[in-house]
């Protein structure tokens, strides 16, 4: 790599950095690594339980299982019996009662609080020495979970094996594990090889609902969770998982969490051996975001439905601590992504999310959101390489279908020099349905690709309708087959910009940012509004200034000016169109850049140095016209708006000097008839009075002119 290619990347990730470091809060954990991989995903079994689980109360339990099927209403009946006398009355005294793999719990239809397990810390564990995260939790050791299992756990499955945990209702609302917003996680299983889940609700959390930790096997099979503050599933660390048949809803993060999914496809390109996650079969709904990852590696999710959310599924490296990183090899394939535009950020902003949880209104659909996120997108990937999007339904969203920015590597805590633009890389979205439902009834987004421009190796498919940038570069039938690619090592400055500003919020200090379209800023309240407008203003009373004094009587420069104008004009309408303004940015970049050139060729026989740096302006500012209109330039690092920008800002003060020199006309138009200075010599003056001296005073200038001044810039 080159001097100026690091330097470059340098800059790049120091712009990334201030655009990521607000967001650097998720969930965080004690270190753990990730498994060996030599697990499997359990089966599920049948026959009698080793172990029951059951209130005591019969005729609730009749009225509960009632309206059951008559086999299993005769089944719950007997099980019933048989609980009553040699069964538990809490889920976590059977967890507890565990004492060799491969036992079975069944818990029949009923409420479980967990009592025991309520009641604050007291005694040693009241008092353990932990790190705080940065939402106020400690974060526990293994030994510490061991030594206190319901500091934070209303229910703690710890280190058993081959573990299967199943509801005997007729749905899985018969069966719910209620933490009552009093624990942070309803139900952890924790380096528990093999546990299987099936056929139970469990909610109302401060963190997690369903929580898997360093597992190498498990499985989630018809299970609901609901109404918690962070997240309704969440597996970290693990591998050979499997979801199925699940769904969550109320949510301040996401409904589905396969964070750090064990990194077993590292180093490979598109053909990978095998998933450590699947997810399949799952509904996942009025969430913040549907499904996360951060580190979600190597996740294989298909014919789910995310929808209703503020954004249907999300991806990333943006967040530290998490093993795995960056994020690579998620295949999303027949899913339906649709309608993800709720506007839960003014539960927020009214105050509503600094309540008590308890008291916020969760149950009757309010949400509070955790982090930055841009509503109305179907998926979105913020820093992730070799990602497979086809064969999706994606329709209905207001904002994008697609949204892709990378994230630079120090963010996750890697400060190497050659690592800070490894994101995003040879993502791949090709053969999905793109605004209309399976029935072929039109649902447009509202556009289907949001890009920063930074990558290598990403490809669209070539039916995408409306995006930004306006070309991209498209996928081949093969995977890995991209024309018109581009390896560019930092995203768009307006973009970052944009980034940088929606990034800064804070859910726990209620700061929305002012001017960030994804808290509800329209129109001129948008900070890509504002500053347009700004540098429209600067432009267009720099260069007025400097056409008045120095260019008006020139046809050229007039022509070109009022071509600027126009362009400036554009650009500050265009951007309060937002995402419906495809056309227009390049169109005021293409006026914009032919007002620099004009101007910069009148300026060239007075000022040759400031022509030419003018009309170089003028050629980057085409060239970015061409980069966002007609195709995205190969073989450079970084887009014209870059040099662009920093070009213009020389030109600007440059300018204001060049205008306020005093002693100077309006350079003439040769068009005009007048004199070319940059051409042949004028005409002999007449010769002088007689005894008129000649040495020692210059020749008169013409009457009604005055005598140029030597300035060769």
């Amino acid at each position: 790599m080159s001097w100026t290619r690091r330097l470059l990347v340098v800059l790049a990730a120091l712009v990334a950095a201030l655009l990521a470091a607000p967001a650097a809060r998720a969930h965080e954990e004690r270190p753990v690594t990730l498994p060996d991989g030599t697990g499997s995903v359990p089966e599920y079994r049948t026959g009698e339980p080793d172990l029951l689980v059951c209130k005591t109360d019969r005729a609730d339990f009749e009225r509960r299982v009632s309206r059951f099927p008559e086999a299993l209403r005769t089944r719950n009946l007997r099980l019933f019996e048989r609980c009553r006398t040699s069964g538990y009355r809490h889920l976590q005294q059977a967890v507890d009662a565990v004492d060799r793999p491969g036992m079975n719990i069944a818990i029949l239809p009923g409420l479980y609080e967990e009592e025991p397990s309520l009641p604050k810390p007291a005694g040693r564990c009241a008092r353990l020495k932990a790190p705080d995260s940065q939402l106020g939790y400690q974060i526990l050791s293994y030994a510490q979970q061991r030594a206190c299992p319901h500091n934070q756990n209303l229910v703690a499955i710890l280190g058993k094996r081959d573990l299967q945990i199943e509801g005997t209702g007729a749905a899985r609302t018969d069966v719910v594990i209620d933490a009552k917003y009093r624990k942070l996680n309803a139900i952890r299983s924790d380096r528990s090889d093999g546990v299987y889940f099936k056929n139970f609700t469990a909610q109302r959390t401060t963190f997690n609902s369903l929580y898997v930790l360093a597992q190498d096997g498990f499985v989630i099979d018809d299970v609901l969770t609901r109404w918690n503050d962070e997240y309704g599933f969440l597996t970290f660390a693990s591998d050979h998982g499997l979801y199925k048949n699940c769904e969550s809803y109320g949510n301040g993060d996401s409904g589905i969490y396969p964070g750090s999914a064990s990194d077993i496809n590292d180093g490979r390109g598109y053909d990978v051996p095998r998933y450590s996650i699947e997810i399949t079969g799952c509904r996942s709904h009025h969430s913040m975001v549907g499904y996360s990852g951060t580190a979600g590696d190597s996740v294989y999710v298909h014919d789910n439905e995310f929808d209703h959310n503020m954004g249907g599924a999300s991806m990333d490296s943006a967040f530290p601590g998490h093993p795995g990183l960056p994020q690579n090899h998620a295949r999303f394939a027949r899913n339906l992504i649709h309608d993800n535009n709720a506007d839960y950020y003014r539960h927020v902003a009214d105050g509503t999310c600094a309540r008590p949880p308890a008291e916020r209104g969760y149950e009757d659909g309010v949400v509070c959101p955790q982090i930055s996120m841009p509503p109305g997108t179907g998926i979105i990937t913020a820093g992730g390489n070799w990602n497979l999007y086809e064969d999706n339904w994606i329709y209905g969203q207001d904002r994008a279908a697609f949204f892709l920015s990378a994230v630079p590597a120090f963010i996750r805590g890697e400060n190497a020099l050659g690592k800070q633009t490894d994101t995003s890389h040879h993502n791949r979205y090709a053969g999905n349905h793109l605004g209309v439902d399976r029935s072929g009834k039109a649902r447009p987004n509202g556009t289907d690709v949001w890009w920063d421009g930074q990558g290598d190796g990403n490809c669209w498919q070539s039916d995408t309708g409306a995006s930004t940038p306006r070309s991209l570069p498209r996928c081949g039938k093969e995977r890995g087959a991209v024309s018109g690619s581009t390896d560019r090592i930092a995203g768009e400055p307006v973009k970052l910009a944009q980034l940088l500003v929606c990034a800064d919020y804070d859910a726990r200090a209620r700061r929305l940012p002012a001017g960030c379209d994804w808290y509800g800023a329209r129109g001129i309240e948008r900070v890509e509004f504002q500053a347009a407008l700004g540098i429209a203003v600067v432009l267009a009373l720099v260069g007025g200034v400097l056409w008045w004094r120095r260019l008006r009587t020139s046809r050229l420069a007039t022509a070109a000016s009022v071509l600027g104008l126009v362009g400036l004009g554009l650009d500050v309408a265009g951007s309060t169109m937002g995402l419906a303004a495809t056309y227009v940015p390049a169109v005021a970049l293409l006026l914009t850049g032919l007002w620099w050139t004009g101007i910069g060729l009148a300026l060239r026989p007075a000022r040759p140095v400031f022509a030419w740096v003018t009309v170089t302006l003028g050629a980057l500012t085409l060239l970015d016209a061409l980069d966002k209109g007609v195709f995205m330039i190969p073989w450079i690092p970084l887009s014209p708006a870059w040099i662009r920008g920093l070009l213009g800002l020389v030109w600007v003060v440059w300018a204001v000097v060049a205008a306020a020199r005093h002693g100077e006309r309006p350079a003439p138009d040769p068009a005009d008839g007048a004199p070319d200075p940059a051409g042949d010599a004028p005409p002999t003056a007449a010769a002088p009075p007689a005894g008129a001296s000649t040495a020692a005073s210059p020749a008169a200038p013409k009457p009604g002119t005055t005598a140029p001044e030597s300035d060769p810039s």
